[in-house]
């Protein structure tokens, strides 16, 4: 019997845990995690349901049996030019099955995948490489110069160049490709002569004559993935992820996902360089036997579009995307009755958006309730989900099977009483093996307590109720500290966030001559309300109330929209340097 299969009849085991999360109707509080790479825990898919589809691109249909003949080909073509056991492989791609084949071919040859942004910058580039020592990329063709331009200083030995185009049916692909021509008519057509690059196509032609071995047997510990950790301040850390990370973290989302099952669906709209992307939107999917549904470039105003035209049953995404679908203009009535399972994570779900999505789904057809998820990249970006139907204001939910959630005195191995703050703490299977060439950060953040197990720092605030319910309160490292006391910009969005005028804030610190922080408030008025100094005194009094001298706001900026990274999360980093500038410019 598969794990799914298992799932699927209910079959449970035991823990000292299952009273308080059985009465949420959990039940499953353990697994048992095979010591495998990720591309043989999709080969149990694979051999239970060969022809089940799992890749729907543009309407194009991959069915497992055909994704696992085409991750062969793919690593064949990596051992033919020259990759090894234990190499580095950067991955620079948009969601496309293209990238979602190197993911798992690179894993079959025993290397690991790099996965960075598309948009990154060249320095920025030439930073992931260098660091993860990549001498082989994968690269969308049309990020190609600035890819060049990024390994000019580096020894990389081949770019292999694809286009979002290559797995599309023939009509679209046809479309897409004279779109782009007449996009290019009359420029000049730019040549790399010296560079090492192969198209995807070449590429796959070396595999079809390689006739060595290709595949490697690598163990659950063995290092599979990096994904990148930007954080809101400082420069990005590599977080290595072993195979055992994302099996594990699979299984427990498979266990916690009713929607997680063979033949359903779900739009694979989360980024593929994000652990949330490609552990719960790709791996998750295909352990399960389920259809992914790529979407390489999402534009918020098309969700309730690609919902109506692909019928998915689970949708998972960030806040800005369920504002886009709740203030969408749909008129049908009945095209989300398909949609069994929402999940929103990477950001703070404020209860008015959260009533605001629910109220669409019901009047659109669907009986889902939008759900909570909390993780970070350093363990596979997801790890806590809010039991269904349940809702509190900064609630999080219940750590998946086999994950435990702890609140202790920062910088203590004490724990906190139940209801008293502190720092999340996780432990659990899918906890990373650490961050790459970085071994004070790891240390910092990976802590063997007085229990003897490791336990991951996170860096966020929260508590837990007498349910055994997480919540999340702010980051720690957005505290601000402002003539020696502390300030949780956080408390203050709730506040600000109360006022009737106020559709959103955000409270950064800046530099302060003597106070060394200070917070400022940034909003996004509702609509009928223009920033006026009348309003500024009115927000202030109002924040007078129920906030202390010296935990006020020093200034108040209104903005149109709030500056989102590209995976939908607030710019922390932007709104920060943007108030710093502006402040330093009037002092």
């Amino acid at each position: 019997m598969s794990f799914i299969e298992k799932l699927f009849n209910k079959e449970e085991v035991k823990s000292k845990n299952q009273d308080w999360r059985t009465s949420f109707g959990i039940t499953t509080t353990h697994l048992e995690y095979p010591d495998c790479s990720l591309h043989e825990m999709v080969k149990q898919s694979v051999d239970k349901y060969p022809e089940l589809i799992a890749i729907n691109y543009f309407g194009k249909k991959t069915s497992y049996l055909s994704l696992y003949d085409k991750i062969e080909d793919v690593a064949k073509g990596l051992k033919a030019i020259g990759v090894n056991e234990g190499d580095r492989i950067t991955i620079c791609m948009p969601n496309t099955p293209e990238a979602i084949f190197m993911v798992y071919a690179i894993n079959m040859v025993g290397g690991i995948a790099s996965m960075i942004h598309p948009l990154s910058s060249v320095n920025e580039m030439e930073f992931y490489l260098d660091v993860a020592e990549s001498k082989y990329v994968l690269c969308l063709d049309l990020l190609l110069e600035r890819m060049i331009n990024a390994t000019k200083n580096l020894d990389v030995k081949k770019i292999i160049v694809a286009s979002v185009a290559e797995g599309m049916p023939i009509i679209t692909k046809t479309a897409y490709e004279t779109v782009q021509y007449v996009k290019k008519i009359g420029k000049e057509k730019k040549t790399f002569p010296d560079s090492p690059i192969i198209s995807w196509g070449d590429f796959l032609a070396l595999g079809m004559v390689y006739n060595k071995e290709y595949k490697v047997v690598r163990k659950g510990s063995d290092e599979a993935i990096i994904i990148y950790s930007g954080g809101t301040t400082g420069r990005p850390k590599g977080v290595r992820l072993s195979n055992l990370n994302f099996n594990a973290g699979a299984m427990q989302a498979c266990a916690r996902v009713e929607s997680a099952r063979p033949g359903k669906s779900a739009l694979l709209i989360l980024p593929i360089f994000h652990g949330f992307g490609l552990c719960v939107n790709v791996h998750t999917i295909l352990v399960a036997g389920a259809t992914m549904v790529p979407i390489p470039k999402f534009e918020p105003n098309e969700f309730a579009k690609l919902i109506k035209k692909y019928k998915p049953n689970f949708l998972i995404g960030v806040p800005t995307m369920y504002e886009s679908l709740a203030t969408s203009e749909e008129t049908s009535t009945t095209y989300l009755r398909h949609v069994t399972d929402v999940i929103s994570g990477g950001d703070t779900l404020k209860a008015e958006l959260r009533s605001k999505a629910n109220n669409y789904l019901k009047e659109h057809g669907s009986d889902a309730q939008l759900r909570v998820g909390y993780g970070l990249s350093e363990c596979v970006a997801a790890c806590i989900l809010t039991p269904s139907y349940y809702f509190k204001e900064g609630a999080i939910g219940l750590p998946f099977p086999d994950m435990e959630a702890k609140i202790f005195k920062p910088d203590s191995f004490k724990e906190c009483k139940t209801n008293r703050s502190g720092e999340i703490c996780i432990s659990g299977p899918t906890v990373m093996m650490g961050y790459l060439n970085e071994p004070e950060e790891t240390a910092n953040t990976l802590r063997v307590h007085p229990d003897g197990k490791i336990w991951l720092h996170t860096g966020d605030l929260g508590y837990k109720n007498r349910e055994g319910i997480v919540f999340f309160e702010s980051r720690l490292k957005r505290m601000i500290i402002t003539s020696g006391y502390n300030v949780y910009p956080q408390y203050l969005e709730t506040i600000i966030a109360s006022h009737p005028a106020v559709y959103t804030v955000v409270v950064v610190g800046i530099p302060h001559p003597y106070k060394k922080q200070v917070p400022v408030a940034n909003i996004v008025l509702k609509e009928n309300f223009e920033p006026s100094d009348e309003l500024t005194k009115d927000i202030k009094k109002y924040c007078e109330k129920s906030v202390a001298k010296y935990a006020m706001p020093y200034a108040y900026e209104y903005l149109k929209t709030m500056p989102k990274t590209l995976i939908g999360k607030v710019n922390f980093r932007k709104l920060e340097e943007d108030c710093t500038k502006k402040y330093e410019k009037k002092s």
